[in-house]
Order: structure tokens, then C-alpha cells, then sequence
């Protein structure tokens, strides 16, 4: 279904953030469609959608594995012929295989690095061309908090995410005389599926170390996506906005 609205195209769209980021884009008007990996994990998002009262010409799905270069490109290029030209890209894809790095297998490193920092080349390069030939374009890269503090036990991911607020830097520099802007967020702790599988003596040490005393709700990490995303933002680029209540400070 071809759409009059603006496409915004959610890496990771069916996790927590992403759904969240996906009700928020699409209750701002854009036509948002949800990326996901993994068969199965698409019904929670669509009965979230369903229940936000967001039909079939607000919302969609778009299937792909977001390590594999090719699948990228013939997902960006479905999603373009099915709705519309992409532009409004989040790079929200991201998993976590957390150990120490004595530790850490091959496997873990490269699962971690392809998903979380990989993916965000894999699935920009098929899209900014067109934002900048249209001359009008958002891409907001999902970071973490870790990416400038660093964790016990997640190398991997905290270079993961540290090497996507370079890749936002870099190439916030090469577009910005095109319309085209590239920001990133990063979250802290956020109230998620993950989070609320730690051991409840461990998250009240994490939540104990909050300033603001809790985590951040989905919705709010959303509501950063979208003014990014947004054309209230279009004069800030290649910057790393934090979400963190407080946990660590930093421009």
C-alpha cells in the first residue's frame, strides 16, 4: 500500500524501544514500518498497535536479518516499492551477550558487533542516497549510555555502541548540506523485557544508582527519537542525545 505520508523505517522495531518508537513516529503522522529478525516475535508488536488504535495505513511489518548486507538492500528496496521512499530512518536493531572479556567466545563478539553496530551500515547505506537526492532526510542511531562509560562484562557492546556514536558524527559531517541529518540517542537503564528479567536484588542496585531513582519508561527514549526525527530538529545534527536520568553525565 503506497502511502501519502512520510516512510519511517524502524531497525529492531518489534522490541521494546522500537515498538515504543513506532507508536510515537506514527501518532506524529509518518507511515512507519517495523523491521524485525526473528518469526514470531512480530505478534506483540501488532497487538501494542493494535491496541494504540493503529491500522494497516499507519503501520507495517518488513522482515530481514539485519547482519546480512544484501537482505538489507532488498528489504529498503520492498519497503520503497510497497510504501514509499524511506525518510525517516532509527537504527534500533540490538542484542547483548554479556560476559567477561577472559571469557568472551568469537561468537559473541561478532554476534554482538554485526546486530548492534554492522547493522546500522547495513541498512543506512541503502537508504541515504535517496534521502539526499530528495534532499530532506532522519536517521537517529540507537547508542547506550555504556558507549561513553563502558560496563563490567560488555566489551563488546559497549564498543558496539561507542562505534555508532562515531558513525553518527562522521556522517552527520558528509550530509549536512544535503537536508540530511544523523543523531543518535542513548538510553540508560529503560523499563524493557530485559530489564525486568534481572534478579530483583541486582535492579535495585541498578535503580539505586539512578539519580532520578527509576528507569526510563520506552515512551520517554520514543519521545527523544521522534523530535529527532523530527522537523523541529533541523538544525541539530551529529549530536548524541542522553536519556539516562542522570546516570552519567556528558555532552
Amino acid at each position: 500500500m503506497r502511502t501519502d505520508k512520510k516512510v519511517a523505517l524502524v531497525t529492531g522495531g518489534v522490541g521494546g524501544i522500537g515498538t515504543a518508537t513506532c507508536r510515537k513516529l506514527a501518532a506524529e503522522g509518518y507511515f512507519v514500518v517495523a523491521n524485525y529478525g526473528i518469526p514470531g516475535t512480530e505478534a506483540a508488536w501488532k497487538k501494542a498497535m493494535a491496541d494504540a488504535k493503529l491500522g494497516d495505513d499507519a503501520v507495517a511489518l518488513a522482515f530481514g536479518d539485519v547482519t546480512d548486507f544484501a537482505a538489507m538492500g532488498a528489504m529498503v528496496r520492498q519497503v520503497e516499492a510497497d510504501h514509499g521512499p524511506v525518510a525517516v530512518l532509527v537504527n534500533c536493531a540490538g542484542i547483548t551477550r554479556d560476559t567477561t572479556f577472559r571469557k568472551m567466545t568469537e561468537d559473541q563478539w561478532h554476534q554482538v558487533i554485526d546486530t548492534n553496530l554492522t547493522s546500522v551500515f547495513n541498512v543506512t547505506r541503502h537508504v541515504v542516497e535517496g534521502m539526499v537526492e530528495r534532499g530532506w532526510g532522519r536517521i537517529v542511531n540507537i547508542s547506550s549510555v555504556n558507549a561513553v562509560r563502558g560496563q563490567f562484562g560488555q566489551v563488546n557492546y559497549s564498543a558496539a555502541k561507542a562505534g555508532i556514536l562515531g558513525f553518527t558524527k562522521s556522517l552527520a559531517q558528509e550530509v549536512v548540506r544535503k537536508g540530511v541529518t544523523v543523531n543518535a540517542v542513548s538510553p540508560g537503564y529503560v523499563e524493557t523485557a530485559m530489564t525486568a528479567a534481572i534478579r530483583p536484588d541486582v535492579l535495585g542496585q541498578i535503580v539505586g544508582s539512578i539519580p532520578m531513582g527509576r528507569m526510563a519508561t520506552t515512551d520517554e527514549v520514543a519521545d527523544a527519537v521522534a523530535f529527532l526525527a523530527s522537523a523541529r530538529a533541523a538544525y541539530i545534527t551529529g549530536v548524541n542525545l542522553p536519556v539516562n536520568g542522570g546516570l552519567h553525565l556528558y555532552q
